[in-house]
């Protein structure tokens, strides 16, 4: 089994610490770190692969670490914060975190929620055996684990290119937000709407040429989403 190393950055010691043991218990490497700069830090020197990361931090905020994060790379990103308002859980999902927990949180549900970010990681471009997938300009490259669109190539978070993934390997179909939240995030859909609308205007300012007027992800009204054959 592959050894992973999830970096915990959090203000509150008792937090990390508390994540820490439960980490270590399943099995995986810990690092710590107090803010967002911190955080940074030990990414930029440690191969990391998954990041467990506060909102509400001195120096540098998560929200802020983690639009850095995304201009370099895709590990998955877990949110945590103290506040419930949606607005705050979509500024987080918003810039490209793959999940979020509500403080104060059960130690088990945050395992499981490692645990499904890093079975998605590992296991993307996993379906079927089909190598690459290609719409017109769109090419899914499932052993690179990359996107392109006419040729140029798109950084896409886990979330996001499990998301295209699902669309682009059935062209045609329409897929409820509660399909694409159950086989995307692999559990039980809850007022998810606002968190696939997000992740899917994300990809759309990614990969269309005008996200207002898409090419490729096409929304039906009243049924979901789909991405045109």
């Amino acid at each position: 089994m592959a050894k992973f190393t999830v970096l915990v950055a959090d203000d509150d010691k008792e937090i990390r610490d508390g994540i820490e043991i439960y980490l270590r218990n399943d099995g995986y490497d810990v690092l710590k770190a107090a803010d967002g700069k911190e955080a940074l830090d030990l990414l930029a020197t440690n191969e990391i692969h998954l990041l467990i990361l506060d909102i509400m931090m001195p120096n540098m905020d998560g929200i802020t670490a983690t639009f850095k994060i995304r201009e370099a790379q895709n590990i998955p990103i877990i949110m945590l914060s103290a506040k419930v308002e949606d607005s705050d859980k979509i500024h987080g999902l918003s810039v490209g975190a793959d999940d979020y927990v509500t403080k104060p949180f059960h130690p088990l549900e945050l395992m499981a929620r490692v645990k499904s970010q890093l079975r998605r990681y590992v296991q993307l471009g996993t379906y079927d055996g089909q190598k690459k997938v290609q719409i017109d300009g769109l090419v899914l490259d499932e052993d690179a684990k990359e996107l392109s669109v006419d040729g140029k190539p798109v950084k896409l978070t886990p979330i996001e290119y499990k998301i295209t993934e699902l669309l682009m390997k059935n062209a045609g179909r329409v897929f409820s937000i509660n399909e694409i939240y159950e086989r995307v995030w692999n559990e039980e859909a809850y007022n998810a709407e606002n968190i696939v609308a997000v992740h899917i205007r994300k990809i759309r300012e990614k990969i269309e040429a005008d996200p207002k007027n898409p090419r490729y992800v096409k929304v039906v009204w009243g049924i979901g989403y789909k991405i045109e054959k």
